[in-house]
């Protein structure tokens, strides 16, 4: 407290002391003699102990000091009677030691009161780190002092990277973390109303003349590619680069158009991946060029393909061999481990999360083998006549359709194993149809989802072993699926997308294109699918009619629903296109002049 303030204080409280006693002055003397006289007593908290020497007397009474008695009108007299005594001058010191010990309560007020205790300002932000945004709100409305702690930005910070928003930030790059807390909600919850409405832009990506897809793949926003025409193109849908980079194979160029189809293609943030019919494998770094930086080969053709979304660790699976690669300290490419199983292997999973050695997941028929870099193949899972249909893996678990065959029809399960283990843990589902996909690893906690051949998604509880929802999506079966704390999109081999919002049990939306889903992946604000033709040769013999081409050669779709690109992706494709891209590439006809970009 000031001193403006001190003597201002002091001043009023001398006028109401001023005040009282001129009160008794004016009460008759006659009236104190008629009763026995008391004790002598201080002002308690009767009408004239009011305003400030009332919160002073009820500060020392707070502070652990006795409080005085309630006086009577005849002791108030018999005090009035008393005023012109020196005791009254005893009343003045007295009151004027309340005040100064009201000032030093005042100014010593540093700690944050919680009810009758104090807590240091950091023993209260280690106890408001462990609420929720709720409850910091109703914290915020009790007081100024604890509004103050539950706007800290300690707080908000947290919060924010707990959620997931600007989780790459320091707290030092922002001044109010609570209002961008607020500015990624509000824009999380536009996000979502634009999913459920189909708000949004719409792009096919641009596709090779005379070629027809064989694989697609994507990792955060960036697309991969393979063409029967050995072509392998990559598309970074962040940027909206629809002009993609080519990227270059070695191939001679002595006999063209005879170049190896791929087979298979996988790309990470930093790797892309293409394997061909012919047994080769290229190995590109997107920060450094177009050309590959390793290259490998097998003897026979690569039947599956592995790349990990954390590292470099690279599997192929190649007649009855399973090679893991991995680059050195030096960036020299070598071969990390190598397996020997006893049947051709149909899917191959590398588990993430291992550390320093590598850990794969492979099916070949009705075995299910766990290799570790640093072990021989183990078998993780077999029953004969029981083959494998799916499979998917997480850090710690491993989800696979099982087929039941034989004698004893047990109906098709998916299995779900640990990986630590090597266990089996759940039994899920008894279906009459084969279970095509699965997905683990994208899935919320404790849930997974499923697609069957009987047109049906499944999500399962993997707590209760139960399957919690069955949503009828697709006339021809499922053919890939994935699913996050909100909705599910499911494709189907007869072309369809289909959205949806399980927690509601209903359809928000749904497209159609020509061939059967073969890819699915998608975030907060952006959706990639790709429609793969069962022929990966064109049926007419008129490659160059380009109706016949689009019929048969697949389509890449890329959806945008982010709401600061809705303003620049609202126009058609069409009028998107750069100038040297004759063909209108999403309806049958032909660009008669250029669009200008400008």
């Amino acid at each position: 407290m000031d001193d403006q303030s001190l003597d201002e204080f002091r001043r009023r409280w001398q006028e109401e002391l001023a005040q009282a006693q001129a009160l008794r002055k004016r009460r008759r003397p006659e009236a104190a003699e008629r009763r026995p006289r008391r004790p002598e007593v201080a002002p308690g908290r009767g009408e004239q102990a009011s305003g400030y020497l009332a919160l002073a007397q009820g500060l020392l009474e707070g502070a652990g000091r006795p409080p005085a008695p309630r006086a009577t009108r005849a002791e108030r007299q018999d005090a009035a009677s008393r005023s012109r005594s020196p005791p009254a001058r005893e009343d003045a010191g007295r009151g004027e030691q309340l005040v100064d010990q009201l000032i030093r309560d005042l100014n010593e007020m540093d700690d944050v009161p919680f009810f009758d205790i104090q807590l240091p300002y950091e023993l209260a932000i280690n106890i408001f780190q462990y609420l929720d945004r709720k409850e910091l709100g109703r914290c915020a409305q009790v007081s100024k002092t604890w509004k103050v702690i539950a706007e800290d930005e300690v707080l908000w910070y947290r919060l924010c990277q707990q959620e997931g928003h600007l989780p790459e930030s320091s707290i030092s790059d922002y001044s109010c973390w609570k209002l961008i807390f607020q500015e990624c909600r509000a824009k999380e919850h536009m996000l979502r109303t634009n999913w459920k409405n189909r708000k949004g832009a719409v792009s096919e990506l641009e596709h090779i003349p005379d070629a027809v897809l064989c694989d697609v793949h994507s990792h955060d926003g960036v697309v991969i590619a393979g063409y029967t025409s050995g072509d392998v193109r990559v598309w970074d849908t962040r940027t909206w680069d629809y002009v993609a980079p080519f990227l270059e194979s070695e191939y001679e160029e002595d006999e063209p158009g005879m170049q190896p189809y791929v087979s298979f293609v996988r790309i990470n943030s930093s790797l892309a991946v293409a394997a061909f019919e012919d047994g080769f494998l290229n190995i590109w770094d997107l920060r450094t060029g177009k050309y590959p930086i390793h290259r490998f080969e097998h003897d026979a053709r690569i039947q599956a393909l592995a790349l990990s979304q954390e590292d470099a660790t690279v599997a192929t699976a190649s007649a009855f061999d399973v090679v893991m690669l991995y680059p050195n300290e030096e960036g020299y490419w070598q071969i990390a481990a190598e397996f020997e199983v006893q049947k051709l292997v149909d899917y191959l999973e590398i588990v993430p999360d291992t550390g320093r050695y590598p850990v794969a997941v492979a099916t070949a028929g009705d075995l299910v083998y766990l290799l570790k870099a640093e072990d021989s193949a183990r078998t993780l899972h077999y029953v004969y006549g029981q083959p494998v249909t799916c499979l998917d893996v997480s850090a710690n678990q491993a989800a696979f359709g099982v087929k039941s065959l034989g004698w004893v029809y047990e109906g098709n399960k998916i299995l779900v194993y640990s990986l630590e283990a090597e266990r089996c843990l759940s039994k899920l589902g008894n279906a009459l149809g084969d279970f095509t996909c699965v997905n683990l690893r994208d899935s919320p906690p404790n849930l997974m989802v499923s697609g069957n051949m009987d047109r049906r998604v499944r999500i399962h509880d993997l707590r209760t072993d139960r399957t919690a929802l069955l949503l009828s999506a697709h006339q021809l079966g499922v053919s890939a699926v994935q699913m996050d704390d909100w909705k599910v999109v499911s494709g189907g081999e007869e072309g369809l997308v289909s959205v949806w919002d399980y927690r509601m049990n209903q359809k928000l939306w749904e497209v159609h294109s020509r061939h059967p889903v073969r890819h699915i992946s998608f975030n907060s604000h952006s959706l990639i699918t790709a429609n793969v033709p069962y022929e990966r040769v064109v049926r007419s013999a008129d490659l160059d009619n380009f109706t016949t081409h689009r019929r048969h050669r697949g389509l890449i779709h890329a959806y945008a629903f982010a709401v600061d690109q809705l303003a620049f992706q609202s126009a058609l494709p069409i009028c998107r296109s750069s100038r040297d891209a004759m063909a209108g590439y999403n309806y049958d006809l032909a660009l008669a002049f250029p669009c200008d970009d400008n």
